[in-house]
């Protein structure tokens, strides 16, 4: 990803505030996968940076749960020379990363300006950077993209590594597969197996550092091509060249640092980061002391001899003594005494000659056949006679030459003998090969190999090695050991379980005390409603009580918020048996009375209590449903008073409407009335009384 000095005028995101929290400003980098901007954290007013996706990698859903899993696992690595991840979120289809703000330049920057850097300062440049990576690795975190754009310098000059988790979550999409014809990434810094297969573990991490180390080295990227296929190609069927190819003065054990850190087999690269950096320091010192050749580094360094002739580096001495003595032609101390300053082992295609092995400093970053110019010329036949035909020479003379004679000779037995101790020692040792992951029987084979022997320490659990794979060794890998001496290997016995405790019911900060009581940490909560629950307490967890889970395993709890509110719907008017129906979908009680109405039909709610408002459910709702118009019998009312009779009749609820007869006499009895009496009539109907 490449740094910018200031963003796009017309940038949309620019001036955005994500997730109502995050103030987009300035674009400072961007590359194939996103973009960078530096932002204002409106909530804790902090400068943060925020990594925006590119919309071609949002609308992938599996990918997205993927970058939200990795970050969250990113967000738990912690250490200083790693850039800090604070937030993760999605924003109207915008998805990013909340990130540690660091003002500077990066390694990509330096390399620019000041390649070929310095031995000793690429070094300590690098050194920062498997810090880091090896913090990770101890995590179980891969970062998959290591190259200069993901190393950030800050002004004050603490080195970072940005972007841990996000190159899984793409690569899990995208593999980096040059047979699928995708390669995701920076392809210069692709370790064979990523090009290959598209696996990765910590060893892919330490080849791209040591990239990076020949890269700073040189100023140049060890593979070229025309594209990025053939440079994947490369990768895979060719070893990184060794650096003082370009930078001749750069010591030999410099060029074994980088040959081991980019072994094409990676069984033959260190381990993981951290071996690389106890390595790397190694080195540094032996450059801070001043020292220009160091074979016992060299062989320590070089990547083991059995790996193939063709993938030993152009420009590195192969340092196993033993093939060197059997298959290799060295010089005789005598006869190579104009040739001091030529210390590699020559090839000859004739037999084997015995002799003092040469050991010494070593022409820097070269390794050259040998020619005829190179070669001493033959002794004159003369000088071959047989001791016994030598003429003689008769006085002082001639006691002088044997004198001389005799020195040359103890001098020859003394450097043949220490040349011989000297690979009796060298061939005393050996390196600590990488046995992580293995299984003991594996292990066993390996150490066999390298003349070493087994034995099983004290096995301990782990969350990162699988059950019966070997955790660690004592010595390390990568150290130097006798031949013959035993290495203790550490087997994992798996992730020590516990089960989960039963937490229903109890409040969140009972259950978070509980599950560190049983080292287990709390991971997502969710609220939702729960009739029979509590509000604040937990209504189940996931894994649920009684699994056995790794420790520091995230529980996740589903905690109460009391009972759920319904809106109450109001049906007065409505057909009672719909009302009923509805309210009883929505889980309330329903209770049904039932009264007349001169107003609502039959079957109908003539009210409801309560009508409006929330509710619960299994409240009770209580319906007043019409029977219609009552019907009422008409009383006898004849010969009663006008007055009495409408009286009794208003008294049931009729109207009454008051006529006189034809022959109206003025006493205002009733002559009779309409309905008649007996009759039923509705209630609130008109009753018409005759009077005469």
């Amino acid at each position: 990803m490449e740094r910018k000095d200031t963003g796009r005028a017309d940038d949309p995101l620019i001036g955005r505030v994500l997730d109502g929290r995050y103030q987009i400003g300035e674009q400072v980098a961007s590359g194939g996968m996103a973009t960078v901007y530096q932002a204002e954290d409106l909530r804790l007013e902090r400068t943060v940076a925020v990594k925006v996706m590119h919309a071609g990698l949002v609308d992938d859903p599996e990918f997205v749960a993927r970058f939200e899993r990795e970050a969250r696992s990113a967000a738990r690595l912690s250490h200083h020379n790693v850039v800090s991840v604070f937030d993760q979120g999605a924003d109207r289809g915008t998805l990013f990363l909340v990130m540690e703000y660091v003002p500077g330049i990066t390694l990509r920057d330096v390399i620019r300006r000041e390649a070929p850097i310095d031995a000793g300062r690429a070094l300590a440049l690098i050194e920062p950077v498997l810090a880091a990576l090896a913090a990770a690795h101890a995590a179980g975190i891969i970062h998959r993209d290591v190259k200069p754009e993901n190393v950030l310098i800050a002004d004050d000059g603490r080195v970072k590594v940005a972007d841990f988790g996000l190159a899984r979550a793409v690569n899990a999409e995208t593999q980096h597969t040059a047979a699928g014809g995708v390669l995701i990434g920076t392809v210069s810094y692709l370790s064979p197996e990523l090009v290959v297969d598209g696996r990765a573990d910590a060893r892919s991490d330490v080849y791209a550092a040591g990239v990076l180390i020949y890269e700073m080295l040189t100023g140049v990227k060890p593979h070229q091509a025309e594209n990025p296929i053939q440079v994947a190609y490369k990768h895979v069927h060719e070893d990184i060249p060794a650096p003082s190819l370009r930078v001749p003065e750069l010591p030999a054990y410099v060029d074994a640092l980088v040959a081991r850190a980019t072994a094409r087999d990676r069984d033959l690269r260190p381990s993981d980061a951290r071996v690389l950096l106890h390595q790397v320091r190694r080195v540094r010192q032996a450059l801070d002391h001043g020292i220009v050749d160091d074979p016992e580094l060299v062989a320590d360094l070089l990547p083991s001899s059995r790996h193939q002739p063709d993938s030993i580096p152009t420009g590195v001495i192969p340092v196993d003594r033993a093939a060197v003595r059997a298959h290799d032609e060295v010089y005789d101390q005598a006869a190579d005494a104009d040739y001091d300053d030529y210390t590699e082992p020559v090839v000859r295609t004739g037999p084997v000659r015995t002799g003092p092995v040469r050991t010494g400093p070593l022409p820097t970053g070269s390794v050259r056949p040998p020619t005829r110019d190179s070669v001493p010329p033959p002794l004159p036949p003369e000088a071959r006679r047989p001791l016994a035909e030598e003429p003689v020479v008769p006085g002082p003379k001639r006691d002088r030459s044997r004198r001389r004679g005799m020195w040359a000779l103890v001098a020859v037995l003394v450097l043949a003998l220490a040349a011989g101790v000297g690979a009796w020692q060298l061939g005393r040792y050996t390196t600590v090969p990488s046995l992580e992951g293995l299984q003991v029987a594996d292990a066993k084979t390996r150490l066999a190999r390298a003349d070493l022997k087994l034995r099983l320490g004290t096995p301990e659990y782990s969350t990162e090695v699988a059950k019966d794979s070997i955790i660690g060794t004592n010595p390390d890998p990568g150290d130097r050991i006798g031949k013959g001496d035993t290495v203790t290997v550490v087997v994992s016995l798996g992730p020590e379980l516990t089960a989960v405790p039963t937490l229903k019911g109890k409040t969140v900060a009972e259950a978070t005390a509980i599950l560190e009581g049983v080292k287990l940490e709390v991971g997502t909560v969710t609220q939702r409603y729960a009739e029979t629950i509590p509000k604040g307490q937990v209504i189940r967890s996931n894994p649920a009580a009684g699994e056995d889970q790794p420790l520091g395993t995230l529980i996740d709890l589903t905690v109460s918020k009391g009972r759920e509110p319904v809106a109450i719907p109001n049906y007065t008017g409505k057909k009672a048996k719909t009302a009923e129906k509805k309210l009883k979908e929505l889980g309330f009680q329903v209770r049904l009375t039932e009264d007349f109405s001169d107003t609502v039909k039959t079957g109908d709610v003539i009210s409801q209590t309560p009508n409006s408002g929330k509710g619960f459910k299994k409240d009770t709702i209580t319906l007043v449903v019409s029977k219609g118009v009552e019907m009422i019998e008409i009383p006898k009312v004849r010969r009663k008073s006008a007055t009495e009779a409408q009286a009794l009749l208003e008294g049931l609820g009729f109207r009454v409407e008051v006529r006189q007869s034809a022959l109206y006499l003025g006493y205002n009895v009733v002559a009779g009335s309409d309905p008649d009496a007996g009759t039923l009539a509705p209630h609130g109907s008109v009753v018409v009384l005759t009077v005469i």
